[in-house]
C-alpha cells in the first residue's frame, strides 16, 4: 500500500518539476536575450557613448551661452559684444568705418 502512494504523487511531483524547468528556462532566455540581456548589453553601451558625447556637446553650448549672457549683462555689458551685435543685427557702422561686402559663389 505504501508504494501505491508513491505511485499516484508522481504526476504531481514530475508536474511541479516541469513547471520548475520551464520557468529556470524562461529565465535563462531572458538574462541572453531580454530587453537587458547580454545581446542588448553592448547595444546599450553605445547608446550610453553617445549620449554622454551628446551631454558633453550640450553642456559646451550651455557654457557658452551663459558667458554670453553675462556678457551682455545690461549692467556692465561688454562694448565689443554690443558693437559687434549692431553691426550684424541692426547694420550701424561708424563713420569711420568702410564695409566690403563679399558676393557668394
Amino acid at each position: 500500500m505504501g508504494r501505491r502512494g508513491k505511485l499516484q504523487q508522481l504526476p504531481a511531483d514530475q508536474a511541479k518539476q516541469g513547471l520548475a524547468l520551464l520557468v529556470l528556462l524562461v529565465l535563462t532566455a531572458l538574462a541572453i536575450a531580454g530587453p537587458t540581456g547580454l545581446l542588448a548589453w553592448n547595444e546599450n553601451a553605445n547608446l550610453l557613448d553617445k549620449r554622454q558625447a551628446q551631454i558633453a556637446m550640450l553642456s559646451a553650448e550651455r557654457d557658452e551661452l551663459r558667458n554670453r549672457v553675462s556678457l551682455l549683462d545690461p549692467g556692465a555689458a561688454d562694448p565689443d559684444l554690443v558693437g559687434e551685435l549692431l553691426r550684424r543685427n541692426m547694420n550701424v557702422v561708424h563713420p569711420d568705418e568702410v564695409v566690403i561686402t563679399v558676393e557668394d559663389e
